[in-house]
């Protein structure tokens, strides 16, 4: 992959490098915008907002229901890969992809099929796969949900899907400059990002030509089902 002088800040990235540091210990992460007050304050305070371990287990319930009827998958900001894990283990095709180098290599080591990379950069088998996923706050990947639901949507078959895990908040919908910070109020780099509630996620799909086919609720987590309009 060839890579640029300066490269877009993607999640976690840059800085003290929060990101990596938490995937190689499991710790606690928080996203917090980039404005926000005394940001290395937040190290004192309760980071449940990514808990990295969750990432690095195997799917539960709740994951396994975006994959239940999918004969492949293609796993967007795949992280360690236990969605990758889930679908390989069902005999489904996979594939995961990630800007996280540290994510990428420890899912390589455990022999699963990722790619490091953008979800805007060629992927193998555009226009193949049966399910795209954007889980764990995906949604907000390079700050333009709209953007990122119709790549998504170009790298499945015509009759594929796009499932989004989407915000607590049905109605939130807003994009901002954010930072990731660590238990010991370790900072990344400034990168954009979004959140979007299953209300607010069918704007966008409806500006990328695709509609909500689907919406389902596991426990504290909602998912909905992308398709196209027409």
């Amino acid at each position: 992959m060839t890579m640029t002088a300066d490269p877009q800040p993607t999640f976690g990235s840059g800085g003290a490098e929060p990101y990596a540091r938490a995937l190689r210990r499991e710790g606690r992460l928080q996203l917090v915008r980039s404005d926000a007050p005394d940001v290395a304050d937040l190290a004192a305070a309760d980071l449940d907002a990514f808990d990295v371990a969750r990432w690095s287990r195997g799917a539960d319930v709740a994951d396994l229901s975006t994959i239940l009827d999918a004969s492949s998958v293609l796993d967007i900001g795949c992280g360690p890969a236990r969605m990758v894990r889930a679908a390989v283990d069902r005999g489904l095709g996979a594939l995961g992809v990630d800007v996280s180098v540290t994510a990428v290599a420890m899912a390589v080591d455990a022999g699963l099929p990722v790619v490091a990379g953008s979800v805007f950069d060629a992927l193998p088998g555009e226009g193949t796969w049966d399910v795209a996923l954007l889980l764990d706050g995906n949604i907000g990947i390079g700050g333009d949900p709209t953007a990122l639901v119709a790549r998504a949507s170009s790298v499945v078959a015509p009759s594929g899907s796009v499932v989004v895990e989407t915000a607590t908040d049905p109605a939130v919908d807003v994009a901002y400059d954010a930072q990731v910070v660590d238990e010991q109020g370790r900072a990344s780099a400034t990168f954009p990002w979004a959140e979007v509630g299953r209300e607010a996620l069918g704007r966008h799909a409806a500006a990328a030509g695709l509609r909500v086919s689907q919406t389902w609720s596991v426990g504290r987590r909602t998912f909905c089902r992308l398709v196209r309009a027409s």
